[in-house]
């Protein structure tokens, strides 16, 4: 299995940024925890956000990263349980052709794709996997980049 360790994608030719177009429901966690991805651990502390996607799978993001991400919908006011929109935040990303494990960041949770899955670069250092089909249904390429 490939084991993805600093990547960069910046430079990569086979990487592109592309934009989540997403709805998901958010509950802020009220004590430290655990979520199980399809990709596996999301570990978490209070005042994080444990979140559904519109497909049903379920990730954790820690809130300094969630609240510059995500925008609260309908009567939703920000920090409470609900229903958030990802905002069109471009993102780096890449399909893997073979199954492959990637840490969130270095020594954090450990994800494990199969092939066709999509490796995401957020910033230096910090990843995400996510499954093909569910990478196909909620990202578009970003046409601002020209990529």
């Amino acid at each position: 299995m490939l084991a993805l360790k600093n990547i960069d994608l910046r430079n990569d030719p086979a990487a592109h940024e592309y934009v989540k177009d997403e709805v998901v429901d958010v509950a802020f966690a009220r004590a430290d925890g655990e979520v199980m991805s399809r990709e596996g651990p999301n570990h978490f502390r209070t005042g994080d956000a444990v979140i559904t996607g519109s497909t049903g799978d379920r990730w954790s993001v820690t809130r300094d990263r969630f609240d510059p991400k995500y925008d609260p919908v309908e009567q939703v006011k920000a920090g409470e349980d609900g229903p958030y929109r990802a905002k069109r935040i471009p993102v780096l990303a890449k399909q893997i052709h073979e199954p492959f494990t990637i840490e969130r960041v270095a020594g954090g949770d450990l994800l494990t794709g199969v092939a066709g899955d999509w490796v995401m670069q957020y910033a230096p250092g910090d990843y995400g996997l996510v499954e093909r089909a569910r990478f196909e249904r909620v990202y578009r390429l970003n046409a601002a980049s020209g990529s």
